[in-house]
């Protein structure tokens, strides 16, 4: 890799990180996890540099490597058997938030309100409102059309604001 590609690969990578570490957590992936599903999109990205600076929506193309790196640790034995074992459940140490009770109180409902959706819909989500893509990015990186991120995001958010644990959040006004 050239001088100015390198360059470029590094301001990305300073703009990126902290982005799809957070795709990767409300995706599913624990936060030491997301962490290294991150990295591990990046060094995709580093070794096919000119494919991802030359794509027409960088953004998109970047978020599926992620998704495809999320898959592929699922996907791995040692996955699966964490999962059998339930390791996973909510139960699992978490990382408080340095800004306090309240901020990790939100995270959690948030977190645990996603986890309520099915997978595609999950995805929709937390492409669409927690990374910012467009609804036309989001509908490239999941492969599908435009008005199917449309009617997922629907119905997403109808369920999630029927969600007990957002409710919760709220006192129950809506109820």
């Amino acid at each position: 890799m050239d001088r100015d590609s390198e360059a470029a690969y590094a301001s990305y990578v300073e703009q990126a990180w902290g982005s799809l570490v957070r795709a990767a957590v409300f995706l599913g992936a624990l936060p030491h996890e997301a962490e290294d599903i991150a990295q591990t999109t990046l060094v995709r990205c580093y070794t096919g540099w000119d494919k991802v600076s030359s794509a027409d929506n960088r953004d998109a193309y970047v978020y599926r490597m992620l998704l495809n790196c999320l898959r592929d640790t699922r996907r791995t034995r040692w996955w699966k058997d964490r999962a059998a074992t339930g390791t996973l459940e909510d139960g699992g140490a978490r990382t408080a938030v340095s800004d306090g009770a309240d901020a990790f109180a939100l995270a959690d409902a948030v977190h645990r309100a996603l986890s309520c959706l099915t997978k595609p819909n999950r995805d929709v989500v937390v492409l669409r409102y927690f990374v910012q893509l467009t609804e036309r990015q989001t509908a490239d990186v999941l492969g599908v059309p435009t008005g199917t991120v449309k009617s997922r995001l629907s119905r997403s958010l109808a369920q999630l604001a029927a969600n007990d644990h957002i409710l919760d959040l709220s006192g129950g006004a809506s109820r």
